[in-house]
């Protein structure tokens, strides 16, 4: 993610060590860190929540509650109020400083937003929404990372009415991080589906994914309309249920590329689809490499360790 020309004719480089230039909104305040040489347990806290997005270079993070972690690239960091962050900073230097992205979302803006959603896009079984009071480290996805883009733009751009557009990106950015929350929370927890209908469809899907799984069937087991059913899998997972399957269906295919014996075909058939060129193009398409090559590379790995 690159900083604007703006950005940089506007900021102030007053010391080599978190460096910070700010831009404040209406509902919001931007801060741009700058790190130029390395440093450890650097002291950080702010009385709103935080979006925290590393933009270039390397931090080690030590958080309460989490085991310390590296911060990347591509990666962001959801903080409640008042969370003390204590950072390393083991790579930056001068030609290769660190930059962090900081930003303090009011809390009545999230609130409306929540409410907003559990009024017109409320979860299944009237569940409600509510924002994250816990840390939650995730990798940005292409919708996320727009989003950010834009509100770095909008932050330093001299534009009369850009309070007005900078409140609809971040109603759209709560929205979006709240989806991707619910993803991971899918993904890595264990969710009792006696109640959780959501839960239950999921489960469903990962224990059947040789299976055909058409919309009609799920939406059966869900006890829903077809419509129904696809608008609140799509408003509380941010994907279609065709999506989530075809993802959930490539993990299970990654996983059993890793034995050497087993055959792309045969893999392609115990993971749901049927079309051999299908599964190639799309496995391609998710991870940059065709299935084939990415088996191999895999016993070579194992080879060399």
């Amino acid at each position: 993610m690159q900083l604007s020309e703006r950005f940089f004719q506007n900021r102030r480089l007053e010391n080599h060590v978190e460096n910070q230039t700010s831009y404040t909104l209406q509902h919001a305040e931007m801060h741009v860190f700058e790190t130029h040489r390395q440093a450890e347990r650097v002291l950080l806290k702010f009385n709103q929540p935080v979006l925290a997005t590393m933009m270039q270079g390397k931090k080690i993070m030590h958080l309460e509650d989490m085991q310390s972690f590296d911060f990347l690239p591509g990666e962001s960091l959801i903080l409640p109020p008042s969370e003390l962050m204590c950072i390393d900073f083991p790579e930056a230097d001068l030609d290769n400083p660190t930059r962090c992205l900081a930003m303090a979302i009011s809390e009545d803006k999230i609130r409306n937003t929540i409410d907003f959603l559990n009024e017109t896009h409320p979860k299944a079984d009237d569940r409600e929404w509510r924002f994250t009071d816990y840390n939650f480290h995730f990798t940005n996805d292409i919708a996320i990372h727009q989003i950010i883009h834009r509100l770095l733009f909008l932050f330093t751009e001299n534009h009369p009415s850009k309070d007005v557009f900078a409140d609809f990106m971040l109603q759209e950015l709560v929205i979006r991080i709240l989806q991707a929350e619910m993803r991971k929370i899918y993904a890595e927890k264990t969710l009792s589906t006696s109640d959780n209908r959501m839960a239950y469809i999921v489960n469903y899907i990962r224990e059947n994914l040789d299976e055909t799984l058409s919309i009609e069937e799920l939406s059966r087991q869900s006890h829903m309309s077809e419509s129904n059913f696809h608008r609140v899998f799509k408003n509380e997972m941010g994907i279609s249920p065709i999506d989530f399957i075809n993802n959930e269906r490539i993990k299970l295919a990654a996983s059993l590329l890793h034995d050497p014996k087993k055959k792309i075909k045969e893999i392609c058939m115990e993971c749901g689809f049927n079309n051999l060129s299908y599964f190639v193009r799309l496995f391609k398409k998710k991870k940059n490499i065709s299935p084939r090559t990415y088996q191999l590379k895999i016993l070579s790995n194992q080879i060399e360790g």
